[in-house]
């Protein structure tokens, strides 16, 4: 199955990385890069990525964004929400990490469904988009085909939850024993919870 991991410039690191890491090495998902307009574009903590531009995908089987600090500027930019939108509803999986759920929420994504995001930027996600039904207790919520993971490293164990959901939670515990990462698999344990 094919990743679509939607980067831009100031996304947090580990928001990327953690679940990219889960999802390849499990050997059933490839990964690819995309940004707005392509090129390179720069972690917050200044780890450049090689991306294609958005206008040349289809419809994605996995649609994955991050969330950090450049998440802000990205609200902003209506072309931006507005592809994005498009991509989400198109997709047979939406995945978010951390305040990346903002921009799906902006998008109108998340508009009815069980959501979770950054705990730090809880009160702040309900004030913006009302819309959403958000959880401030949750790991990662999922709802449908989506899967949202709250603050940075939440991401990691929601990849390893949507890769037993979707391919048997032996080849989740595989994976994160090939990785020595210890999984919280219960998506309800929550121990950062607002």
């Amino acid at each position: 199955m094919n990743v679509t991991a939607v980067l831009f410039d100031g996304f947090e690191t580990l928001d990327v990385f953690g679940p990219v890491e889960m999802l390849g090495a499990s050997g059933e998902f490839q990964i690819a890069f995309y940004s707005l307009e392509g090129g390179i574009v720069t972690s917050n903590q200044g780890v450049p990525v090689e991306t294609q531009p958005l206008s040349v995908i289809g419809a994605p089987e996995v649609l994955l964004v991050p969330g950090g600090m450049g998440v802000y500027d990205m609200l902003e930019n209506e072309v931006f929400i507005k592809r994005l939108a498009e991509l989400a509803n198109q997709a047979k999986f939406v995945l978010s990490v951390c305040n990346g759920a903002f921009l799906y929420a902006k998008a109108g994504v998340f508009d009815g469904r069980r959501a979770t995001t950054y705990k730090a930027r809880m009160g702040k996600a309900e004030e913006l988009f009302p819309a959403v039904n958000w959880e401030r207790n949750a790991r990662w919520t999922v709802d449908g085909n989506l899967y949202v993971s709250s603050g940075v490293s939440a991401g990691t164990d929601m990849a390893l939850g949507f890769i037993a959901d979707v391919c048997g939670r032996d080849v989740a515990e595989k994976t994160a024993r090939y990785a020595e990462y210890t999984w919280n698999a219960d998506p309800s344990n929550d121990p950062f919870a607002c």
